[in-house]
């Protein structure tokens, strides 16, 4: 990074202290006619009652070592002891501490530099720019430092951010953090929504406010054409709608474009002209903003994939339930939200010669494999059931397709065989959630019996037998509505069996108020199914 090199050279406020009015007269005209601002003190008390205000700071205290109320070492001592002022070099003079020792023990106790009485304009003069020059260099250097700590701080919480509304947040604090200013944020989401977040360096708390996020009229502002990177824009530049007053005139502002790739609309940081007038500040600013183009690309490519994902997940699922006159069915299927990898939740329905066959499942894991094996199962337990197969044979050969070309993968499956000719339902459970029966008079009861895991090469049990009256609603679920969080697996049973009761017992109603009443937290994907009996066919 480069400098500009008459920063050094500018004039600065100093302050003379110095208990003779001569001396001080002497010093203070030599130093104005240089161009610099003076301030004056008579004694240290004086001096270290203006150091006492941080708006008005010197860049250089030049104190004489001999004041009437303590020497010009304890006044050196309390400005290098406070915080505040540690860094306001001090230069001592004085015409009579003028021994080797009394210039060791002034700059022992902190001086940066010891000027002996009478001291001429030019070395006066010469001591005060290199003490600058040095300063101003080391403030340069922790400044640069404290703002590389910055962006990198910023740069982590950009590539941490789980959306577009959070990255344009991020990077205009990112910025107002930085450059201490009032900054703009523009950028397009992933779904072609334009965002632009405004922000402003807090005084009071030392940090960014609290960005405002808003969204605006669909903005292109630069050809699509523009390569990739991030530049600094200092001509005229196409309206930014939306922008606060203060950044709205094209020559009061700074505005930096980058974009990762060159058919991308770019993510647009703009600042107070005023508040970026440094290479340095150009290229922090350009670096900040590549961050966060790159950033939102690697959203938009996560959206784009968990988009594809889902479509393929919503292949593998029945395109529709089967009508029978022995039930009424209703189902509901949601995806986990966007910010979390497709799962393997999954449910069938299928008429078979036997009777309706239902099932809801779960595939172990989030992940594109989940869903490939959950189209794997589904075909399979599709094909079983088919063939005839009671609901624990459909267990076992699923067990066996699983650990013959998915070793490791593990599913739970509920399947339940509801015959046409009798009121006989057949439950086949492994590991899954219980199914829940809800009997026409409204009492609710789960059927607990279940074997193991598919995947596990284990033997199955019998399916559990069990009688159902017509009227009665057989509910089949994911632990993606009820499962949450440090709460007990048999409380979220408990309030899925509450809000079951409290239903009519239609299937649509039930599904519908379920999800109403037990929202899903979007943390894992929803499977429900529900069947409610009609009276047997005859034969």
């Amino acid at each position: 990074m480069t400098q500009r090199p008459d920063k050094d050279h500018r004039p600065a406020h100093i302050l003379v202290v110095d208990d003779d009015p001569t001396n001080r007269y002497v010093m203070a005209t030599t130093l104005r006619r240089a161009g610099h601002e003076v301030t004056e003190a008579e004694d240290g008390t004086r001096a270290l009652e203006l150091l006492d205000r941080p708006d008005r700071l010197p860049e250089i205290a030049i104190v004489d070592v001999r004041l009437p109320d303590m020497t010009g070492f304890e006044v050196c001592e309390h400005i290098k002891g406070n915080p505040v002022t540690a860094a306001v070099p001090v230069i001592n003079i004085s015409a009579s501490a003028i021994t080797v020792n009394d210039r060791a023990q002034g700059l022992y106790r902190g001086a940066d530099a010891y000027l002996v009485e009478p001291t001429a304009p030019d070395e006066l003069l010469a001591t005060v720019t290199a003490t600058l020059r040095y300063t101003r260099a080391r403030r340069r250097a922790e400044l640069l430092a404290e703002r590389l700590h910055l962006l990198n701080c910023a740069t982590l919480a950009l590539y941490s951010a789980a959306d577009a509304h959070e990255l344009v947040r991020v990077t205009a604090q990112g910025a107002a953090a930085i450059f201490r200013c009032e900054v703009a944020a523009v950028l397009t989401t992933p779904q072609g929504t334009t965002l632009v977040a405004h922000t402003w360096h807090d005084d009071a708390t030392a940090h960014p406010a609290e960005p405002q996020v808003h969204p605006m009229p669909a903005w292109n502002p630069v050809s699509r054409r523009e390569q990739i990177g991030a530049r600094v824009v200092r001509t005229a530049h196409p309206a930014l709608p939306c922008l606060p007053p203060g950044l709205e005139a094209p020559a009061r502002r700074r505005t930096v474009v980058g974009r990762a790739k060159p058919e991308r609309p770019p993510v647009v940081i703009v600042t107070p002209a005023d508040a970026v007038t440094t290479a340095d500040d150009d290229e922090l600013l350009a670096q900040l903003t590549q961050a966060a183009a790159l950033a939102l690309e690697a959203l938009r490519s996560y959206s784009e994939e968990h988009a594809l994902a889902l479509t393929l997940q919503r292949s593998f699922l029945p395109e529709s339930l089967p009508e029978t006159a022995r039930a009424d069915l209703a189902v509901r299927y949601l995806p986990a939200s966007e910010h979390t990898e497709i799962g393997g939740d999954f449910y069938e329905a299928i008429s078979t010669p036997a009777g309706l066959v239902v099932a809801v499942g779960d595939v172990a894991g989030h992940s594109l494999d989940a869903a490939m094996v959950m189209g794997q199962v589904r075909h399979a337990l599709r094909a079983y059931a088919a063939e005839g197969h009671p609901p624990e044979v459909v267990l076992s050969r699923l067990d066996h397709l699983l650990t013959a070309v998915e070793p490791g993968a593990t599913v739970t499956l509920c399947v339940m065989l509801i015959e046409f000719g009798s009121d006989t339902l057949h439950v086949a459970n492994a590991g899954h959630l219980p199914p829940l029966l809800r009997d026409p008079d409204g009492t609710i009861s789960y059927v607990t019996e279940h074997g193991p895991l598919l995947g596990l090469g284990l033997t199955h049990p019998p399916a559990r037998r069990i009688t159902a009256a017509p009227g009665t609603l057989v509910l089949l679920v994911t632990d993606g509505l009820i499962e949450r969080r440090h709460e007990d697996l048999q409380r979220s049973l408990d309030s899925l069996a509450t809000v079951v009761s409290e239903t009519s017992g239609d299937p649509e109603e039930t599904c519908a108020e379920l999800l109403d009443r037990l929202p899903p937290d979007g943390r894992d994907d929803v499977a429900l199914l529900a069947v409610r009996l009609n009276p047997v066919l005859p034969a």
